[in-house]
This record gives C-alpha cells, structure tokens and sequence, in this order.
C-alpha cells in the first residue's frame, strides 16, 4: 500500500498483524531482485545464496556498496512471506523460493 510519501506498509511473517512503513524506492527495488533470483520450487536457495546474487541487481543510488541491503533483503523476505508469495524449504538453514504465479502486481506506475 503505497503512500503520497514514497512509504509503503509492509507485514511481517514472523509477527502476525505488525506493519511497518518503509522506504517504498529501496523496497520495490529489493522486491524485484529478491523474486528475480529465487527458484521456483524447494527446497529454494539460502539467504546468503539469494544475497550474493542480488547485490549486483541493486540500483547503486539506493544500496551504495551493497549498504544496508541485509535489513532491507529480510523485511522483504518476510513481508513476502506474510503474503504468501515466497515460502521457506524444509530444515536449515532457512532456504526461499517463489510460488509460481503468487508474486505481487506490478501497477504501471512502478513499471516506470
């Protein structure tokens, strides 16, 4: 749910009925990398994996040097999550992959 403040309110998986607004540029931008890398299917890939393939993705004027990238890869991961667009495999660690056809609308405006 986007704001006229370039904030968007995002869930949590981990804590059912929490938001949260946050930066809706950094967001969408990890959004789209972290969907862009998952497999399709588990048993996923881990967080680390999905990191380390993402960092390059990531429009350097949001993520200078890959900062803060950690935080904003798990606020999406669990908001995906509560969304249920992603899901985790079996055991540890945590592996992530996406659920065909479940990931969110992209409305025109965040196309451009």
């Amino acid at each position: 749910m986007p704001d006229a403040d370039g904030k968007i309110v995002i869930e949590s998986a981990t804590s059912p009925g929490h938001t949260q607004r946050v930066d809706r540029a950094k967001y969408m931008a990890m959004r789209d990398a972290l969907i862009a890398v998952l497999p399709v299917a588990p048993p996923g890939i881990t967080v680390a994996e999905a990191k380390a393939a993402l960092l390059p993705e990531l429009p350097g004027d949001l993520f200078p040097g890959g900062a803060k990238a950690g935080w904003w890869l798990k606020a999406v991961q669990l908001d995906l999550e509560a969304k249920r667009a992603i899901g985790r495999g079996p055991g540890k660690p945590v592996r992530l992959f996406s659920y065909p056809g479940k990931q969110p609308a992209r409305r025109k405006t965040e196309l451009m």
